[in-house]
């Protein structure tokens, strides 16, 4: 009997993620989260949409996050990482604060970027989220993790959006308010 239930809800927690998954579109997101986050996902849709000058790899970079966020949240509200995953969670939510701040230190201050620290940083944060989530996400979803860090971490990116002159200075200010709001409030 308790093999049943077990089976039910594992199929259930499934059946949420796809669902979750397949709605995962700007406009619901915002239903689910903030002003802010909403907010930083839209500069964020801006600048790829700017650097990659593709419209359609832009969306689905964004739909990407969009969907690693809900299936990590339904992870979560069900109570399915271990104690170990628990413990991997905070490590990663160090790791990602401090690219954050680091975004933010080297979009304030010109001249501070540092390239191979920033990439080491978001790759760090990248094998911190895979170590929580490989048991419980498809190779698929892993991969979409995989999409959105190597984006993020490409060097052709990373050094145009941090110049002075950077064409996407104005898109990085609205990025780096909305990280220092997100932070403030705890909402990343």
């Amino acid at each position: 009997m308790a093999d049943n239930v077990f089976k039910s809800h594992d199929i259930g927690l499934r059946a949420q993620k796809k669902i979750l998954s397949r709605m995962a579109t700007k406009n619901i997101a915002k239903t689910f989260i903030d002003g802010t986050t909403a907010s930083l996902l839209d500069n964020l849709y801006r600048l790829c949409k700017m650097h990659t000058g593709n419209k359609a790899k832009a969306e689905k970079l964004i739909k990407n996050i969009i969907k690693i966020v809900i299936k990590i949240g339904v992870l979560h509200r069900n109570n399915q990482f271990s104690d170990e995953e628990l413990q991997k969670a905070e490590l990663f939510k160090r790791k990602f604060q401090n690219t954050q701040l680091s975004i933010i230190s080297f979009y304030e201050v010109d001249f501070t970027f540092d390239l191979p620290y920033l990439q080491k940083s978001i790759a760090e944060s990248q094998v911190a989220l895979k170590s929580i989530v490989q048991p419980h996400l498809t190779e698929k979803s892993l991969g979409r993790i995989d999409e959105v860090f190597d984006f993020f971490g490409e060097e052709a990116l990373l050094e145009t959006a941090f110049r002075p002159d950077s064409p996407y200075r104005e898109v990085m200010g609205k990025i780096v308010a909305d990280i220092n709001a997100a932070m403030e409030t705890g909402d990343i």
